[in-house]
């Protein structure tokens, strides 16, 4: 191989040699004048001009000199004139000259049968693929997107084909061929992606990291991080892609543990969200307690194991993780308070919750008004909730009252563009019958979603119903049918049937429930027997009720028998089948049958409320326990209009002394009556 250097070293003399007079030529008048007339995008005649100066002057080809004199172009500024200038060259004609070249140059013994030396010293080879990268930057300078990918994989087919093992660091002494080479891998998947031809990047992203272009960790790191991004954000397979993200991801973070690479904390932010869907999070919480204190400071490890067991279930290893930051460290425990807020506001515990939020508020009022504005909405978020627990009237008001306020504040601080505070603001406003500005909210919420998630079209819904506009819902429904995912079209479907209902549309909402039952049947298949089954369980027994209505009592027992098959131990079952008995006459048999589905759901209010009735039509002293009955279920759902109604008429049955308390029930009956959507809000 001494040959080879030596020649080697004679190329890359004249590289040295020929670059400065390429300068020097460059820097005189000559160059100057030649594109003055024409700056921006010189004529072919001033190209070819300067292109014969330059080979007189350099001795330099044609191709060489086109190149070269494309890179003082684009190194200028001058991205036009060097695409211009690039366009010259014939690198489709040139290709076969370089992959002989390069392979010739490596293996000198492997002589060509057309050449007896290699057709291009590997300064021209330099050249002459630097020329097709530069032409690829040009292109997409331009947005000519696909045709600057084509440039690029002109070197990678190149290299590729002459030197399936990479480029020798022995050939290429000045590595500018390496860093062409590792500009091109890289570059091409962003290309493929510029262009909207995903199936292509993915494929870019596999070449750039399955073949060996010699290319240095760090780089190889680099690829592997924006195919990561690739995967996870720009859909596909994924399931797949979900899966591959996180090998890689794993791969990177092995290397940061073995210090091969410099530590990037969107490896963990990455890995997090892909194991936090993949159902991986025991594994990521592994992952971290490996991570040395130099690589990730212990307040953020705390912070995203105790996410890690939240996401798990585990709530109490959860808050004992935070309790550590937020106890310990009053410099740096916002966000750990933010957290426990919502931990202990989805745990029940309310108190806890509206604590933690408050100190939270403290922390980042007059700091970050973000922060502040979700520290407010968790506040928001548990009040809400601790109101429903309230003992008297007044303490549930005074709640609702300042959870309102609280969420109103969060919506100010964070400019009305946090969905997740708009949806619980528009939730209260219409779980407090503030009809026309919980519309409001939640016009905005699917305007900022795009109609993206199912929860905002549900409430949208449910706010008509109580306006009672059905149709205008029904339209609604339609539309967020074309725009949801297809398991969503099913809880849909549930609630345009209601719709019909409530119309009296009895035909057409028992085509829209046998059309849900075809859905559900095509989705059992597809891995969601569960979920099927519980709305499935759920049709059964709406249907079950349209048939009593009708007094169909054949049909009735049909579909209850349906739902029984699915499940006996439901109380929404049980409650269906006392609506049966009691329709038939069979009070005694009702009143059982509401009995076993208060006991398998004691906070069943539709049982509660049925039960109360049936007490009375046996006929027994059952003033005091219908009236437990009766106001348990308020208790539970103060805004039930149907409870209002039968505890008004149980006082009314029991004489004068009630008739003030009377006419409150019937008032509230009425008034909740009126603005009562087709199914809760929450």
């Amino acid at each position: 191989m001494q040959p080879l250097r030596s020649s080697e070293q004679n190329a890359n003399e004249m590289t040295i040699s020929s670059d400065k007079q390429v300068t020097n030529y460059f820097s005189a008048a000559n160059y100057s004048r030649a594109i003055s007339k024409n700056e921006h995008k010189p004529e072919a005649s001033t190209i070819k001009e300067a292109e014969s100066s330059l080979q007189a002057n350099v001795s330099l080809n044609s191709e060489e000199a086109r190149a070269v004199l494309g890179r003082y172009e684009y190194q200028t500024g001058n991205i036009e004139a060097a695409l211009c200038v690039y366009e010259g060259i014939d690198i489709a004609s040139a290709t076969t000259k370089l992959k002989i070249s390069l392979s010739e140059l490596v293996y000198p013994k492997r002589h060509s049968h057309f050449y007896a030396a290699p057709p291009f010293t590997l300064n021209t080879v330099g050249l002459l693929l630097e020329a097709a990268y530069l032409k690829s930057k040009s292109l997409q300078h331009f947005g000519r997107y696909k045709e600057a990918a084509e440039s690029c994989i002109v070197i990678l087919d190149v290299i590729e084909s002459s030197l399936p093992k990479g480029l020798p660091e022995t050939l290429d002494t000045d590595h500018k061929l390496q860093e062409t080479l590792s500009n091109a891998v890289e570059f091409l998947p962003y290309l493929f992606q510029l262009a909207n031809l995903p199936q292509e990047a993915n494929l870019s992203f596999k070449r750039a990291l399955l073949h060996d272009w010699n290319l240095n960790k760090e780089t190889i790191a680099k690829i592997q991080k924006e195919y990561v991004v690739f995967l996870l954000y720009s859909g596909g397979e994924e399931a797949y892609n979900i899966e591959e993200a996180i090998l890689l991801l794993m791969n990177l973070l092995r290397k940061v543990l073995l210090k091969e690479i410099e530590w990037d904390p969107s490896i963990l932010d990455h890995l997090s969200y892909a194991l936090s869907i993949y159902g991986g999070l025991e594994y990521f919480g592994k992952q971290l307690e490996d991570l040395l204190p130099t690589v990730i400071d212990n307040n953020e490890r705390s912070l995203l194991l105790a996410l890690c067991y939240y996401g798990q279930g585990d709530n109490i290893s959860a808050i004992d993780v935070l309790k550590n930051i937020y106890e310990n460290d009053h410099q740096n425990c916002g966000l750990a308070l933010l957290i426990a807020s919502k931990i202990y506001g989805d745990s029940s515990n309310y108190m806890e919750g509206i604590r933690t939020a408050n100190k939270a508020i403290q922390v980042y009022k007059h700091k970050c008004d973000e922060m502040a504005g979700v520290a407010y909405s968790f506040l928001g978020v548990s009040l809400s909730a601790n109101s429903r627990l309230a003992v008297t009237d007044s303490e549930r008001d005074y709640k609702q009252c300042e959870a309102l306020k609280s969420l109103e504040t969060a919506g100010r601080l964070t400019k009305m563009v946090d969905s997740r505070i708009l949806y619980e603001l528009a939730l209260e406003m219409a779980e407090q019958r503030m009809l026309d500005d919980a519309l409001g909210y939640v016009t905005r919420l699917i305007d900022l979603e795009g109609g993206a998630h199912l929860k905002g079209w549900m409430l949208l819904v449910r706010i008509l119903s109580a306006q009672k506009r059905f149709k205008d819902g029904e339209d609604i429904i339609d539309a967020a049918l074309d725009q949801t995912v297809k398991w969503d079209r099913c809880e849909l479907l549930w609630t345009k049937a209601k719709l019909q209902l409530a119309q009296g549309q009895v035909k057409r909402a028992t085509q829209t429930y046998t059309q849900l039952l075809a859905v559900l049947q095509v989705q059992s298949r597809k891995h969601l027997e569960n979920r099927c089954q519980s709305l499935e369980l759920e049709i059964w027994n709406d249907l079950a009720k349209v048939y009593i209505s009708l007094s169909k009592w054949d049909d009735a027992e049909a579909c209850l028998s349906k739902s029984k098959a699915i499940t006996n131990y439901s109380a929404s079952t049980r409650h269906a089948t006392g609506l049966l008995y009691e329709a038939k006459g069979l009070h005694k048999q009702a009143f059982n049958a509401y009995k076993h589905a208060l006991d398998a759901d004691p906070a069943h209010v539709e049982s509660l409320i049925s039960i109360a009735g049936v007490f009375k039509k046996l006929g027994r002293q059952s003033g005091p326990v219908a009236r437990s009955f009766l106001n348990e279920a308020l208790r539970i759902d103060k805004m039930n209009s149907t409870a209002w109604y039968n505890l008004g008429m149980l006082l009314k049955d029991e004489g004068p002394m009630y008739l003030s308390e009377v006419a409150d029930c019937f008032q509230a009956a009425s008034v909740l009556m009126e603005t009562e959507p087709i199914e809760p809000f929450r």
